[in-house]
């Protein structure tokens, strides 16, 4: 019996596990960006993105609803090193998908593209120096191993399986349509619809002035305002340098431009809370004015935080002050008490009739693309380790994950970190290790924690943070969400600080790593 499986075996031998040096999870804005900064800072290293989906793009490739469009300009969403040329900065979700995919033609990424893998498992071998991934390959139910000396978490920082769509009162009696943005339904026609929109972020205040042209009216029911500044969808600075100077010249201009702005306005609602408030209402009111003392505008626009305790929404051309005032949509603010089988009910006793039912209520967030992680055979338990820098976590080796600002344009930390990997690549080969740690120093052991993300009140991060790492009260245990300050500690301070640890694999040989059927099943 031993010797028929040997020859069977030998017959139909089990694929090795395919090998690179680096493995990016996510092909996004994330993992594609990390990509193009290998090929120009580390050239010798082979390596391949794993991307769930069967297209590229992460969030502009998944999210399909109407109206969809950046909250950010693209001049600072953008990439560094490939200029943004549109004359809209703000920009809807297809231009913005055929921006990555130009860059992932121009830089020459997709035979790197493992399409329909989705990373189930990661498990660190401290006796290779690899980390060891299992992934679902379609709908087959195969699976496919991976190996890698450095893992580049790039997945996002939400579920892609589901947007967050709390349980309500009565939903099961409403006869209507009830959905949620990340699961919009192509052939979903609201033509001379009746719609309500539940939500006040950025994904409601797009909804709602795309939707009401064609709907016979939409409502945005909130529980309560949240900030809302109007902006020009074109930067004419931008569009003039661009007439004028090398492309890339002007697009640096406009990106230092766009980003001394948005950091400015942030530390001024740090130190001058009341002034900026007092500032964004203004401009609120005014678009408002001419719906007249009927129109309360201070319980629909007047939030109970200050500004950017929870992300500013821009609204390019006052798309959603037009649509207001033209009466084919309107707000109402309070608690809903039900559903009914014709809309909802407030608690206040309005009657709001419905058609549709578009839950744009936020994301659900997840830890590293809620894959099931381990180093040496133990589980790690991601809440309970430290960040470092807001990339790293403690005692777990030779991976970095990508988590943009929250006050500012994501890109301009994925930049960073991506630059950051390839400083610690390049260090590695320097000294000739193969194996970096994040590790307390005897003196860390006592900082206090904070959450990861400090200082921030919205709803969706608040649900969540207790799955993510803490944060100390000293560098490099800090999680800044401050463009300025993540300069000077990821991109100028040195690679090899006392926290972050250089070693060799423990075994002198490289162990080999198990075929696809024996890791897949272990």
């Amino acid at each position: 019996m031993a010797a028929r499986d040997s020859v069977s075996r030998e017959r139909n031998p089990q694929p090795e596990a395919e090998h690179v040096d680096v493995l990016i999870v996510g092909a996004g804005i994330s993992g594609i960006g990390t990509a193009c900064h290998l090929q120009k800072h580390c050239p010798s290293k082979s390596f391949a993105l794993l991307e769930g989906r069967a297209d590229i793009g992460g969030t502009w490739d998944l999210f399909r609803y109407p109206g969809i469009r950046s909250d950010s300009d693209m001049h600072t969403l953008g990439f560094s090193f490939k200029p943004w040329n549109d004359a809209k900065a703000i920009a809807d979700g297809p231009s913005i998908k055929r921006y990555l995919d130009e860059t992932v033609d121009e830089y020459g990424l997709r035979p790197h593209i493992r399409f329909h893998h989705l990373v189930e498992s990661a498990s660190w071998s401290s006796e290779s120096a690899r980390w060891t991934l299992v992934a679902k390959v379609g709908d087959s139910g195969e699976k496919r191993v991976l190996t890698c000396n450095f893992l580049s978490m790039c997945s996002g920082y939400y579920s892609y399986k589901e947007g967050y769509k709390p349980e309500m009162p009565g939903q099961e009696t409403f006869a209507g349509d009830w959905i949620h943005p990340q699961e919009w339904p192509e052939d979903l026609d609201y033509t001379d619809k009746r719609v309500v929109v539940i939500g006040s972020g950025a994904t409601a205040m797009t909804l709602v002035p795309a939707m009401a042209p064609d709907a016979a009216h939409v409502t945005m029911v909130q529980r309560s305002p949240t900030y809302v500044v109007s902006r020009p969808d074109e930067d004419r600075v931008a569009n003039s340098l661009r007439a004028v100077l090398p492309q890339q010249l002007a697009y640096d201009i406009t990106r230092w431009k766009n980003i001394s702005f948005q950091q400015f306005m942030y530390r001024q609602t740090r130190v001058k809370p009341e002034k900026v408030k007092k500032k964004l209402l203004d401009m609120a009111r005014k678009e408002l004015d001419e719906l007249g003392d009927s129109f309360d505008f201070d319980k629909h626009f007047v939030p109970h935080y200050n500004p950017w305790d929870q992300r500013l929404c821009l609204v390019p051309n006052s798309d959603l002050f037009d649509t207001l005032r033209s009466r084919k949509a309107s707000v109402t603010t309070g608690q809903i008490e039900t559903f009914t089988p014709t809309g909802l009910r407030m608690e206040s006793g309005e009657e709001i009739e419905a058609d549709i039912v578009v839950s744009a209520t936020g994301l659900n967030l997840v830890v590293l693309g809620e894959m099931v992680f381990s180093v040496d055979g133990e589980p790690i338990d991601f809440s309970r380790t430290w960040t470092y820098k807001g990339m790293m976590y403690s005692d777990v080796p030779n991976m970095v994950s990508t988590f943009g600002y929250i006050n500012a344009s994501w890109t301009l930390r994925a930049d960073l970190t991506a630059e950051y990997v390839c400083r610690v690549l390049n260090h590695m080969d320097e000294t000739k290790t193969s194996q970096c740690t994040p590790r307390l120093r005897e003196s860390d052991r006592n900082m206090p924690e904070r959450p990861w993300i400090d200082d921030f009140s919205a709803g969706y991060m608040q649900r969540s943070m207790d799955m993510f790492p803490r944060q100390g009260d000293r560098e490099p245990w800090m999680n800044p969400q401050n463009y300025k300050a993540d300069k000077k500690m990821i991109r100028k301070a040195p690679i090899d600080d006392g926290c972050l640890l250089f070693s060799e694999a423990r075994s002198s040989e490289v162990v080999e790593e198990p075929g696809v059927a024996a890791a897949a099943g272990s």
